[in-house]
């Protein structure tokens, strides 16, 4: 395959990738000084990892490309269940209302073309990040619930986009439209979503990809390196948990919500009320929780799936950063004995998000993927949130019930009045293995490499 002319998918619509100039030649060494050989050599060195780069994005957007446009079947006798929400198939008022849910999740996935990342000659996270792009998925699906108001969706058809510039076809445009700025086309529906399309467009511009981005690639690599991570290494369900933590810690846009992490598949109530109380007349800080677990050996505990469903269909449960082995994925649902997900492996180019209007489509998906849970790896992290302490409280009694139903084997996790002794010191590669009983703990096996993407 040519790279120089190769082309991707994006929801159908074919666009070319990278230009030549993208893909810069190995420049030939002549007869020279010592240290002009040397800086030809460190150049050959940074321009093979590049082109690497390139062939792996190229791969991925290949791959993925197809299977997006590809159709997963839904049984239409079964509910559906997507984080809280119960969506009947028969109904097409319920189908319509699913679409429109699964269509306002921010997908997040591998980008192609952005500035360097910190430390390396990387301008995309292709083959590795996915982990990390997944981690964004949640915080993203978090913050659409912390800033918008209940039951939002993105207010587009699925067929184009009502105030998209870049997005509109010439057919669209009537005559008095084509001499308007830019071709801009506003139906009544659009000018009454402004203002949350503007808390949209917002939330979708902090996970960019670029550096002053809070919640962007190059951030997240950047906080990742406290853990001895770097770009292009590979970044466990745990260890995001506790970057995506740092993120909004350091973040001055979102002073009144913090995220707190479950250390030994424990969460100490008694730290959640320390980071989110505040003094009168204050309320409390609204809160992410994420509970790092690991749910069998080598694969998944199947006592622990009716346990996975029953939290899916919390309302306060924001989804889980999981996958199947060597392939990290965003779990939002389930029917039946398949869990729905958004995949972040599809390779897109990068979006300049400072232009105005910038296009939104391809940060969101409208093709519905599942899997069976047989498939799901066991090391995971799941999220979820609470506005304010009243529905902190309620959310500590609903997930209590829910993990409960594992307790013929152990609890997934627990909840504990205690303090934890050292809440300040954060253990990101300690995850407690759950296992049946009487099964063993081969802690050296490789399935602790969890979503390595090879």
């Amino acid at each position: 395959m040519d790279p120089t002319t190769s082309s991707t998918y994006v929801y159908g619509r074919a666009s070319a990738v990278d230009q030549l100039d993208d893909w810069d030649l190995l420049p030939s060494v002549s007869a020279g000084s010592l240290s002009q050989e040397m800086f030809y050599e460190g150049r050959a060195v940074e321009e093979k990892s590049k082109f690497k780069s390139k062939l792996v994005s190229a791969w991925n957007s290949v791959k993925y490309g197809w299977t997006l446009k590809q159709k997963s079947k839904f049984n239409k006798g079964s509910p559906l269940i997507m984080l809280g929400k119960t969506y009947n198939l028969k109904d097409s008022g319920d189908k319509e209302r699913f679409r429109r849910s699964y269509a306002s999740f921010l997908w997040l996935t591998y980008r192609r073309g952005f500035p360097q990342l910190p430390g390396s000659s990387l301008t995309t996270d292709s083959g590795w990040g996915c982990v990390l792009r997944t981690g964004q998925m949640l915080l993203a699906q978090g913050l659409l619930i912390h800033l918008m108001p209940a039951d939002w969706t993105w207010p587009v058809r699925f067929s184009g986009v009502k105030d998209d510039l870049d997005l509109l076809h010439p057919a669209d445009w009537t005559a008095g439209e084509v001499g308007s700025k830019r071709g801009r086309k506003l139906s009544v529906g659009s000018l009454l979503d402004r203002p949350m399309e503007a808390t949209h467009r917002r939330v979708v511009g902090w996970f960019a990809d670029h550096p002053t981005a809070p919640f962007g690639i190059h951030t997240l690599v950047e906080l990742g390196r406290s853990s001895g991570k770097k770009a292009g290494d590979w970044y466990g369900p745990s260890i995001v948990a506790h970057i995506l933590k740092k993120a909004v810690a350091a973040s001055a846009d979102l002073p009144n919500l913090v995220i707190y992490v479950a250390q030994d598949c424990t969460i100490y109530l008694q730290d959640v009320r320390g980071l989110c109380e505040r003094p009168l007349p204050q309320s409390w800080k609204s809160i992410i929780v994420l509970v790092p677990v690991r749910l069998g050996g080598q694969e998944l505990n199947p006592s622990y799936i009716t346990c996975i469903k029953k939290l899916l269909m919390l309302q306060c449960c924001i989804g889980i950063i999981g996958g199947k082995p060597k392939h990290s994925l965003f779990f939002v649902g389930f029917q039946d004995d398949h869990l729905l997900y958004l995949d972040p492996h599809y390779c897109q180019p990068a979006v300049n998000i400072k232009n105005d209007n910038f296009p939104l489509e391809s940060f969101h998906c409208k093709h519905p993927r599942k899997m069976p849970f047989s498939r799901m790896d066991p090391s995971c992290t799941i999220g979820f949130y609470a506005k304010g302490q009243n529905e902190f409280e309620l959310m500590c009694a609903a997930v209590n019930e829910a993990v409960s139903t594992s307790a013929e084997t152990y609890p997934m996790f627990i909840f504990s009045e205690e303090k934890r002794r050292d809440v300040e010191e954060e253990i990101v590669s300690s995850i407690t293995c759950i296992q049946r009983n009487g099964e063993p703990n081969n802690e050296d096996s490789n399935s602790m490499d969890e979503f390595v993407l090879i």
